[in-house]
């Protein structure tokens, strides 16, 4: 395993992480024992980064994770947790909440669900318009000054929030959608981790598969409505991920091992998120840590996915709304 720095002054982390989520929700059903194993085969590997958040099966994520971390595993796991999204009975997403008290309180049913005593990472899911961000990070820093939370975290957070919310206690690590396929970080955001010295941690790494050719299978899975998986926007999409399946077999390796590495490449202070759900998933996915990527690599990469040239918005208008990270610079 490869190791980075969670920002220049920060801990070392696993330079890839796991994220959690579609073994809960979102990509169709998962089976609880094949997911455990994941995990396990995940640390066994190297990776401490393991993400999840409150929200994903309501719940269940964190359980599961309480489930595969059990025998002194915890030790080894960097747990990174988002919340503030709220869910009604049916699973609809009903806003957010990041009041100071909702903080606090989310964060007390985290530890317990976990079944541990602390969180290394905790991070806002998305701004609440309703909450300046400086009530929501000064709560999480009153739960660093009591131990409960080792570092913040944003997510999907643009650059005037990410520098107030900096200024309020310093911010360890943006997580935001960044792929060959999802350029925009690339304008502004990037610039901006920097300088300020915070990581990224990137999720959507394969553009929900799309780069990996993987495509929407059975119930429950979000892509059977997502813009870049429909009708012609498809076809186009599909089309730069044959290019980038061409250059990866150049190099014998792998679509998706290709777009782990070209993310790698892209800073040092970048530390991806792979969200396989089977430990044969990991396996490719850790390939990718083999790969370097030479500047003129990066570049035919780059030039054989032209950000312009992706069809459809990584979310649905409803979902692009609610992304501060999305939001024309004031």
């Amino acid at each position: 395993m490869l190791f980075r720095n969670l920002g220049p002054q920060g801990p070392r982390i696993s330079a890839i992480g796991l994220g959690c989520m579609g073994m809960s929700d979102f990509y169709g059903p998962a089976d609880e024992a094949t997911s455990i194993a994941t995990i396990h085969a995940a640390q066994d590997a190297g990776i401490t980064w393991l993400d999840t958040g409150d929200f994903y099966g309501m719940g269940h994520n964190e359980m599961l994770l309480r489930e595969a971390l059990r025998g002194g595993r915890r030790d080894r796991a960097f747990l990174a947790v988002k919340f503030g999204a709220q869910r009604d009975p049916s699973g609809a997403f009903i806003g957010f909440d990041t009041r100071p008290a909702a903080v606090k309180t989310a964060l007390a049913y985290t530890l317990k669900r976990l079944g541990t005593d602390h969180i290394d990472l905790y991070q806002p899911a998305r701004l609440d318009p309703a909450v300046p961000i400086e009530e929501t990070v000064g709560a999480i820093a009153e739960l660093v000054a009591a131990g409960h939370v080792r570092h913040i975290g944003l997510s999907e957070m643009g650059p005037a929030t990410i520098r107030r919310a900096h200024a309020t206690h310093p911010i360890a690590a943006l997580q935001i959608e960044y792929s060959l396929m999802s350029r925009g970080p690339e304008a502004a955001i990037m610039p901006l981790l920097e300088e300020l010295g915070i990581a990224l941690n990137p999720y959507g790494v394969l553009s929900r598969g799309l780069l990996g050719g993987s495509l929407p299978g059975g119930r429950g899975d979000f892509r059977a409505h997502s813009p870049r998986f429909q009708g012609a926007n498809l076809a186009r999409n599909q089309a730069l991920a044959a290019a980038v399946a061409a250059l990866a077999e150049e190099r014998g390796a792998t679509p998706a091992q290709m777009a782990i590495a070209w993310v790698l490449a892209k800073g040092p202070h970048i530390i991806p998120l792979v969200g396989a759900r089977r430990p044969e998933r990991l396996a490719e996915a850790l390939g990718a840590l083999e790969l370097r990527l030479t500047p003129a690599e990066v570049a035919a990469l780059e030039a054989a996915v032209p950000a312009e040239a992706v069809a459809g918005t990584r979310y649905d208008a409803h979902q692009m709304a609610m992304l501060d990270s999305e939001r024309p610079a004031a």
